[in-house]
């Protein structure tokens, strides 16, 4: 069995308004699939199909090659779906929290083995309000897998914190690819899809508009290096140089460095504008999303 996930032709509109445009794609066994896409581009509508959350307007959804329905009691068993923090019960304490949920299934892991998975062991016993924010992603994991699932889907999974607390959620999500489970994840962070997805899947308008490995998506912009800088008038080097502007710096893709700054440091004497902070790197997701979409993934 290759795919444990595959969607065929899925719709779901809202009147006139497309949020589920006729997409269709596949999800591996043991693979981390990236799904990504802007603030309202059908992504979270999408996954929330295949949980069956929402209903569709019309389409395929067929889990392991053969069952056809989200609501159907074997695949509520094999799926397990990260909650919110705004779903759980303040004053209930981390291990009353993971008790109660696996109170749902037929068969649960138990609480204290998830506690340890998740490094919870020293609130185990303090209640969900008086967690940090990275500790109440590590229960909404574990609430997640409560159940031992096949598939994994966590939506926004390091959403607001910090750098290090991100980190100690990526090596969960590997430490569960490398126990074979199948994760699909949703982000805002390009280098966090970069650095966990196997595969990615871009939405945009109800439409998926790009889908390969990391690497295949990169190579779709046919260019070698970035040049970024910082200038006194930004919008003049975007518009001469057909760059973008992000994060208040100049983004200028080109297959030939030294001719490409050459031009611009002659522009930026000629027009007299001051140049600074000038990088040369290597194409990324995030300009790959930025070249298709004409936006950010956070706008």
């Amino acid at each position: 069995m290759d795919n444990v996930i595959e969607i065929r032709h899925l719709k779901k509109y809202y009147g006139k308004v497309k949020a589920v445009d006729d997409i269709s794609f596949a999800v591996r066994k043991g693979e981390i699939f990236a799904f990504l896409g802007p603030n309202g581009a059908g992504k979270t509508t999408t996954l929330e199909i295949i949980e069956g959350l929402r209903k569709k307007d019309s389409g395929e959804i067929i889990f392991f090659e053969k069952y056809t329905s989200p609501q159907d009691f074997y695949i509520k068993e094999q799926i397990g779906v990260q909650l919110q923090n705004n779903a759980f019960f303040d004053n209930l304490t981390v291990y009353e929290t993971l008790k109660m949920f696996g109170g749902l299934y037929k068969k649960s892991i138990e609480p204290i083995e998830l506690i340890n998975k998740m490094s919870l062991n020293e609130k185990k016993n303090a209640k969900v309000k008086e967690l940090s924010g990275g500790q109440k992603q590590r229960l909404a994991i574990a609430v997640a897998l409560v159940n031992d699932p096949e598939i994994v889907f966590l939506d926004e999974p390091t959403t607001g914190l910090d750098p290090q607390s991100r980190r100690n959620i990526w090596d969960i999500v590997l430490e569960l690819k490398h126990q074979g489970k199948t994760i699909v994840l949703t982000t805002h962070y390009m280098e966090e899809a970069e650095y966990l997805a196997d595969s990615v899947q871009i939405i945009d308008h109800g439409k998926i508009i790009a889908k390969g490995t990391v690497d295949e998506l990169i190579k779709l912009l046919n260019k070698e290096s970035v040049i970024v800088f910082k200038s006194g008038n930004n919008k003049i080097f975007e518009e001469k140089f057909n760059g973008v502007i992000f994060d208040e710096k100049v983004e200028i893709k080109t297959d030939n460095v030294e001719d490409t700054l050459f031009n611009i440091m002659s522009f930026s004497k000629d027009k007299d504008i001051y140049l600074d902070d000038i990088v040369i790197r290597k194409p990324n997701l995030e300009d790959v999303f930025l070249n298709l979409t004409g936006r950010t993934l956070r706008e």
